[in-house]
């Protein structure tokens, strides 16, 4: 088919298909139009999530499922699908267009701020590559403290690796058993049995214990750890993401002056079948407390369909009685009810992408947040639902903050997996690039090679806001794809800026 000449084939090992896997495809490689190009993905169940997340392409036939992702058409090359234009600064505005002097930025105020790092020894590779990215777009300048933690201990190889890749202080913890695992309030049995089932039935991570575990503790514990305690703000790494434009700022310090208090990069929408009742225990939240929205709490509503009007001839009489009583019992009486709205309010599964963000620990901290936690908590939705920590940190902003609260980190080039977010650089704002040797590659022909890969920034851009990105182009932003909720955000935060 014509529509496989841009594709990456990944191989992965049978599983079983969810019931979400609806964009089915043939895509066969004895296919004349198959691309003679076949990576193979070395994350590829992750990237099975993160497509259908944000719908992709998945094609089957007698062997293991295939994932395949789009590559942007040659027209596109270079550049994303979702053109660049001006968002309204009414509630939120970036912090800086194009580069900085960082020389003059490296001499301003630190803030009370730590990278906060949830991995396992068997991580290690991953880690590397998220410290290398971040070191060379942003910490070699601003050397911010990394807390790594840990449910089980480090071993000294993964500590000693990752000392090598920073001259930033670096702290690990051990998360312990009453931030990990199951409550004591709960019927772990019961817990285990609610796992078990949504193992069976193919939810995404729905069967994995650990996932269970983690998604709760980065809901309501993480910024709870002794290790965080002394700290007022955190910026969540994960293994194995990518930044690709220099970030020539302190964004601690950015989001303390304009009196922020949560930012992200990436919106996007959750999958359904993972949080089936998480809305009914929000807004049952917001509406027990009385809470009004600030404005934010719109941006994750499913709108309304638009009905239409009847025509008047089709209105213009009553109905008689001999017509009602021709009826079927229960016909054209009482409209049936949406079972998973509330209030009249439907969840669109738009929330933004935790992996990335930077926020306040005080807000997680406050006794509005935990109480919030603790109603989700006691729910049982962490065990009995897969929900994870985005759409809980989300739906509690969305009750609890006003857009003027949030930042989008518009600036900001990140990927992880298959969803990436990376801006165009802004036009005659860009600086002279600081080379940057990482002397943890042993090879110096690689390192310099690496180098200057970087040394070769995208073209500038009408709009564009990045400082020497260099953005991956072997697939389209996500805001170029269906799931996203830019548009959303767009809403709250003011709409688009007239050109």
């Amino acid at each position: 088919m014509a529509a496989c000449a841009s594709l990456v084939l990944a191989r992965l090992p049978p599983i079983p298909i969810p019931k979400i896997i609806l964009h089915l495809i043939d895509c066969l490689p004895q296919s004349p139009t198959f691309p003679p190009r076949v990576a193979l993905q070395p994350n590829a169940i992750d990237e099975l999530v993160d497509l259908l997340r944000v719908p992709g392409l998945i094609a089957k036939d007698n062997g293991p499922l295939r994932c395949c992702q789009r590559l942007p058409p040659p027209s596109l090359s270079g550049r994303r699908l979702k053109g660049e234009k001006k968002i309204s600064e009414k509630h939120d505005k970036v912090f800086a267009s194009g580069c900085l002097q960082v020389e003059n930025e490296q001499k301003g105020p630190r803030a009370n701020a730590a990278f906060v790092v949830l991995a396992r020894n068997k991580e290690l590779e991953g880690v590397i590559q998220s410290l290398k990215s971040i070191e060379r777009h942003f910490n070699r300048w601003f050397h911010y403290p990394y807390v790594f933690l840990n449910d089980g201990d480090f071993d000294d190889t993964f500590k000693d690796t990752v000392k090598n890749y920073t001259s930033a202080p670096v702290e690990f913890g051990k998360i312990d058993d009453s931030m990990w695992g199951y409550p004591k309030w709960v019927d772990h049995e019961v817990a285990k049995e609610g796992i078990r089932k949504q193992g069976d039935a193919a939810i995404m991570y729905g069967g994995m214990e650990s996932y269970h575990h983690m998604c709760r503790f980065y809901s309501g514990f993480f910024y709870k750890h002794p290790l965080l305690m002394k700290y007022e703000w955190y910026w969540r790494l994960e293994p194995e993401i990518s930044y690709f434009c220099d970030i020539t700022y302190d964004p601690f310090v950015k989001m303390a002056e304009a009196n922020k208090t949560y930012g992200f990069t990436i919106a996007v929408k959750e999958l359904r079948e993972t949080v089936p009742n998480i809305f009914r225990y929000a807004s049952a939240y917001k509406r027990k407390n009385n809470f009004e929205s600030k404005g934010l709490w719109e941006m994750f509503l499913e709108r309304p369909p638009e009905e239409e009007q009847p025509k008047p001839e089709e209105g213009k009489h009553d109905k008689l009685p001999e017509e009602i009583l021709q009826n079927e019992p229960g016909e054209n009486t009482v409209p049936d009810v949406d079972p998973e709205a509330m209030e009249g309010e439907k969840y669109n599964m738009c929330h933004f992408w935790s992996n990335f963000e930077i926020a306040r620990l005080d807000w997680f901290r406050s006794k509005e947040y935990e109480e919030f936690f603790e109603m989700m908590d006691r729910s049982g939705g962490f065990w009995m639902e897969r929900w994870g920590d985005a759409p809980i940190h989300s739906l509690a902003a969305g009750v609890l903050l006003s857009p003027s609260d949030i930042h989008y980190f518009r600036d900001f080039g990140y990927r992880h997996t298959t969803i990436q977010h990376c801006p165009a650089n802004a036009p005659a704002r860009q600086l002279p690039r600081i080379p940057w040797l990482e002397m943890t590659t042993e090879d110096e022909k690689e390192r310099f090679e690496e180098d200057e890969y970087w040394a070769n920034a995208d073209p500038v851009k009408e709009n564009g806001v990045g400082c020497r990105c260099r953005c991956d182009t072997d697939i389209v932003d996500v805001e170029g794809k269906q799931g996203s909720c830019l548009a959303e955000w767009v809403e709250v935060a003011g709409g688009w800026a007239s050109p």
